[in-house]
C-alpha cells in the first residue's frame, strides 16, 4: 500500500541516514507526524541551517561554520603535532578524550582502489603541502585499524617520511577494562605485534 506522496517522500528522505532501512524510516516518519510535529519542525530547521552553513575548515578539513575551525585557530594548541584521521567524528572522539592538544588533518575517508578512492580523493596532496610549510614536526596516524585504514596509514607514512618529518601510529590492542577471552583474534594479534618493553 502506498501512502500519500508527502509521506512517501519523508520516508524516502529518512532512508539516506546510515543504518536506516525502509521500516525504520517509516517508524521515524510516523513518529514525527503522529507524536512530535514540533520535533520534526525543529529537525527540519536545524538540518536546513546545517546544510546551508556548515562546510570544511580550510586548514584541517573538518566540519565547521567558520572558514577556519576553532581548533586550528587556537594558538594554545601544539602546532608541531598533526593527527591524521579519517572523519570529523574521529576529531570529536579525540577532543572528547581531552588527551590530545595538537592539530588535525581530516582525510574524509581512506584509500580504496576498488571504490575509485585514491590519494587525490582523500587530500594527500593538501596534507603534504601543510607538512611542507615546516611547522609540523610529527604526524600521528590515527586511521582505523581496517585493511583500508592500514593501507592508508602506510601510504601516508611513506610520503611524509620522505619529507623528513617524524611519523607515529596510535596504539591498537586490548581496550582498557577489557577481558582477553572476549577480545577478537585480530585485536589480540595487533596487541602482541605492537607490544612495548616495560621499563
Amino acid at each position: 500500500m502506498a501512502f500519500s506522496p508527502l509521506i512517501d517522500q519523508l520516508v524516502d528522505a529518512l532512508r539516506c541516514l546510515p543504518g536506516v532501512g525502509p521500516k525504520s524510516a517509516q517508524r521515524m516518519a510516523f513518529h514525527l507526524l503522529e507524536r512530535n510535529r514540533e520535533g520534526g519542525e525543529h529537525l527540519s530547521q536545524a538540518l536546513a541551517q546545517a546544510m546551508q552553513h556548515v562546510g570544511r575548515c580550510k586548514s584541517c578539513r573538518t566540519l565547521t561554520e567558520e572558514p577556519v575551525c576553532s581548533i586550528c585557530s587556537d594558538n594554545k594548541r601544539d602546532h608541531a603535532l598533526m593527527c591524521i584521521v579519517e572523519t570529523p567524528a574521529d576529531v570529536l572522539a579525540f577532543e572528547q578524550s581531552g588527551s590530545y592538544r595538537g592539530l588535525y588533518f581530516v582525510l574524509m575517508g581512506h584509500l580504496s582502489p576498488i571504490d575509485g578512492i585514491g590519494p587525490a580523493e582523500i587530500g594527500v596532496s593538501d596534507l603534504l603541502d601543510k607538512v611542507k610549510e615546516g611547522e609540523v614536526k610529527e604526524v600521528i596516524l590515527a586511521t582505523n585499524p581496517t585493511v583500508e585504514g592500514e593501507a592508508t596509514a602506510y601510504y601516508i607514512t611513506e610520503q611524509v617520511k620522505s619529507l623528513g618529518v617524524k611519523v607515529s601510529r596510535i596504539a591498537h590492542g586490548v581496550p582498557l577494562g577489557g577481558e582477553l577471552e572476549y577480545v577478537d583474534v585480530g585485536t589480540l594479534a595487533h596487541a602482541i605485534s605492537g607490544r612495548q618493553a616495560v621499563d
